[in-house]
């Protein structure tokens, strides 16, 4: 079995483990882009050091490449220590010069791994 198979998806707005997206649908070639992926926007995820999103991590696959680069991994490491909480909120830049699709992928300590795409479109 491929560890692929073990990805849950759903909607985001119904689900509080599905990390959220937010991206523009279509930048300029060579732009840079600002994404921002939370987990819990409609309904908050709990956030305690019994339930926890510890990472969420962002790919990019440009829609001719092979397969997708990883843009980064965000790890929420603070779930009680002191009384500090990590949100599970996360906000980064790249440049894009080819059309492709935005992946996020988040782990919940109790409820496992989840994803969420987006398209992006690249104009000239």
């Amino acid at each position: 079995m491929s560890i692929g198979n073990f990805y849950q998806s759903g909607d985001w707005k119904g689900e509080k483990h599905v990390p959220v997206i937010h991206a523009p649908e279509m930048v300029k070639n060579g732009e840079e882009v600002e994404v921002k992926v939370l987990v819990g926007e409609e309904i908050p995820h709990p956030n305690t050091l019994e339930h926890y999103i510890a990472w969420i991590k962002v790919y990019f696959k440009p829609e001719e490449g092979k397969f997708p680069v990883e843009i980064g991994t965000y790890t929420f490491a603070a779930h009680g220590e002191s009384e500090l909480f990590t949100a599970p909120y996360l906000t980064t830049k790249f440049k894009v010069s080819a059309p492709g699709t935005l992946y996020a992928t988040s782990y919940c300590n109790i409820h496992g791994l989840w994803e969420n795409s987006m398209e992006i479109k690249v104009e000239d």
